[in-house]
């Protein structure tokens, strides 16, 4: 598993991070191998919110680490979204990170990203409660999750620590990111800039991006991994992962860890056998070609 630049954090962080939405209802026997098998593949950067589960699956991979592990994995969550609507309020914030802390079993977590942007966000509310959690040791690393560049520019305006990260759906069936790059003057739908030019915004400004639903197709839709209503795209990633000897999944990740934005892919599989297979993804270096070939088999027509 090779490394990549968290942001301005000055940290390394794996390629693929360890997804943690679905392993709420796992034992804590199933998660402690879950975790084991990551690390032993080198995926060291588990992905955690506040809402995943109701919190049981921060509670139960808290209660799965052993406390000898700890200093050698990289814990995200993310807060902010409660029921009925979304909350950056400084109190809700702090909150949020000491429940997660007690649910995790830790006294510091390494990233926090707010989850989905809040309307009524007030930016120097949000810098003081991340003030705090940096000055009391509680939160390392600071993120968002979902927002646009203005949303970014507005919050980093009256920060006193970097946004590292931002994480966004992308997959090579969720590529409006892209599209309208490259659909540039384009009098069509996929020319519409609907983000605001966000991954080019995050690469200008040193913000990592993470792809969430690497493998998913509209919004929580389904897996067009094996999907019947896909057949051009499944045959394209088995005739490419034929090639590399390995699976559809793992070619739909490494499409993903070919854009040289060095965008970090989320998985979601708590299958341990999937989850091996899907970090193969870093040991694949797809050609332009195949690439484009992907991109044009997910229904992206080219200019």
């Amino acid at each position: 598993m090779y490394s990549i630049n968290f942001g301005k954090s000055g940290i390394k962080v794996p390629a693929v991070a360890v997804g943690c939405m679905r392993i709420s209802d796992m034992s804590e026997k199933e998660v402690s191998a879950f975790i084991d098998t990551a690390l032993s593949l080198g995926a060291n950067f588990f992905d955690h919110a506040d809402i995943y589960g109701g919190g049981r699956s921060e509670t139960v991979f808290g209660k799965a680490m052993s406390s000898s592990l700890r200093d050698g994995i990289i814990i995200q969550t993310k807060c902010g979204i409660r029921r009925g609507f979304f909350d950056f309020s400084y109190e809700h914030i702090i909150n949020s990170v000491d429940g997660s802390l007690k649910r995790l079993g830790t006294e510091y977590i390494d990233v926090l990203l707010l989850h989905r942007p809040d309307a009524l966000m007030e930016p120097d509310e949000v810098a003081r409660a991340f003030e705090y959690l940096k000055t009391s040791g509680k939160v390392r690393h600071f993120g968002v999750s979902n927002q646009n560049p203005y949303q970014m520019q507005l919050l980093q305006n009256s920060l006193t620590v970097p946004i590292c990260a931002n994480q966004l759906q992308f997959s090579a069936m969720h590529t409006p990111m892209i599209q309208f790059g490259i659909n540039v003057n384009m009098q069509n739908e996929s020319g519409i800039n609907r983000d605001g030019g966000v991954l080019d915004f995050c690469r200008l400004n040193r913000i990592t991006v993470q792809a969430w639903s690497p493998m998913q197709y509209g919004y929580f839709e389904g897996c067009f991994v094996d999907n019947e209503k896909f057949p051009e795209l499944n045959e394209t990633l088995l005739k490419i992962g034929d090639k590399y000897g390995v699976s559809k999944s793992a070619i739909a990740i490494a499409w993903i860890l070919r854009h040289p934005a060095k965008i970090q892919a989320v998985t979601g599989t708590t299958n341990l056998a999937r989850l091996a297979d899907s970090l193969k993804a870093s040991e694949i270096m797809l050609s332009r070609e195949e690439w484009y070939e992907i991109y044009c088999a997910a229904g992206n027509v080219l200019p």
